[in-house]
């Protein structure tokens, strides 16, 4: 399947990251849907500060990070970095460290290191760094592009099976691939389905990226504020609850962006299905003592696009991210498949006190 092809426009790679000239181009999110523009990076500490900019967030970051390592082949081409295999390995600490509660990055680009290090571990490395090395690079970050589409198509029949026909779902934030093509394939296979989009402060992922994105795609939706997603629940226009999942560790306890638990909440008293898509649970994370959270500076909260929204003497917090107790979660969407949160150790073939809990 061309994943590529079924996205909406924001999604598609190269308008999260290209390659242009002595470049790398990544798409500016804090100016869609009014500016389809891009911040340059001439460097890898450009990328990594575009990265905690909020140039690019969610399952940005990811392929950010895999253009990267296209980028530096060629920087080491070209003689503007050193071919030293610790470019790539200080690339990858520097990126890593940009967002330190999705790990996902994290370890794909640990991952790519490792494969990127056989080109230096044979051969005479004086002569190496010509158009082949480029190649090599290409088709290493091709093979992990592959895979991850591959994961989401996987991902996206598994979450089309869990909606049914004339569903009201809420979702949080921008929760990207899986999702929005889980709702694509649930309206191909005649599904009526209407999405609640809470706005998500203080960037605006939910006002911006998810209901453009689905408004693209054709896709009824309805933009509310952030405290309305459990009124619509206790109204009944709410039936299920889908959200991505910045990390799920291996007690089934799940991190998404701020809000989401309270929705979480309010779905677990409304009795509505809460799933959440999972890309890559983190077999290093038993549970939340593991977890990094991360605390963003609360003067982000004080402002949007620039316009002051109080006064510039008040002091803000913003944690960016929620825990959401396994307890909370009906299931999880993996590549693997679909299981409860007390099955995922056993899904990923780590023993956890939770125990098995695969739903067939």
């Amino acid at each position: 399947m061309d994943v590529d092809s079924r996205l909406p426009s924001l999604l598609k790679k190269a308008n999260i990251a290209r390659i242009s000239g002595n470049s790398l181009l990544v798409g500016d999110r804090r100016r869609y849907p009014w500016e389809h523009t891009f911040v340059s990076c001439a460097s890898v500490d450009d990328i990594a500060r575009a990265i905690r900019d909020m140039v690019t967030q969610g399952g940005g970051p990811l392929q950010v990070a895999m253009t990267t390592m296209r980028f530096l082949a060629r920087q080491i081409h070209d003689g503007t970095v050193s071919a030293s295999m610790n470019t790539f390995l200080d690339a990858a600490r520097l990126l890593s460290a940009a967002r330190s509660t999705n790990t996902t990055m994290h370890r794909t680009l640990d991952s790519i290191v490792v494969d990127i290090a056989s080109w230096y571990q044979c051969g005479d490395m004086k002569q190496a760094y010509g158009d082949d090395f480029v190649a090599f690079v290409d088709t290493v970050v091709d093979t992990y592009e592959q895979r991850f589409d591959a994961d989401y198509d996987t991902m996206s029949d598994i979450g089309s099976t869990t909606i049914a026909d004339g569903e009201g779902i809420l979702t949080t934030c921008f929760a990207e691939h899986s999702f929005i093509l889980s709702l694509v394939k649930a309206r191909e296979q005649g599904k009526r389905i209407t999405i609640y989009v809470p706005e998500t402060r203080p960037y605006l992922q939910g006002a911006r990226l998810t209901a453009p994105a689905l408004a693209e795609l054709g896709i009824q939706a309805y933009l509310i504020t952030d405290g309305m997603g459990v009124h619509m629940m206790a109204e009944g226009a709410v039936s299920h609850y889908m959200t991505a999942a910045d990390l799920v560790a291996m007690d089934g306890t799940v991190v998404n962006k701020v809000g989401t638990l309270a929705n979480a909440v309010g779905a677990d008293y409304y009795h509505i299905p809460y799933h959440v898509f999972a890309m890559s649970p983190d077999i290093t994370k038993a549970g939340l003592s593991d977890i990094v959270m991360e605390e963003r500076d609360g003067a982000e909260i004080l402002r949007f696009n620039g316009v002051p929204t109080t006064l510039e003497t008040m002091v803000g917090r913003y944690p960016a991210f929620d825990c959401i107790p396994a307890s909370l979660v009906d299931a999880i969407i993996t590549p693997r498949g679909l299981t409860t949160p007390a099955g995922i150790g056993a899904l990923y073939g780590v023993a956890t006190a939770a125990g098995q809990g695969d739903i067939p």
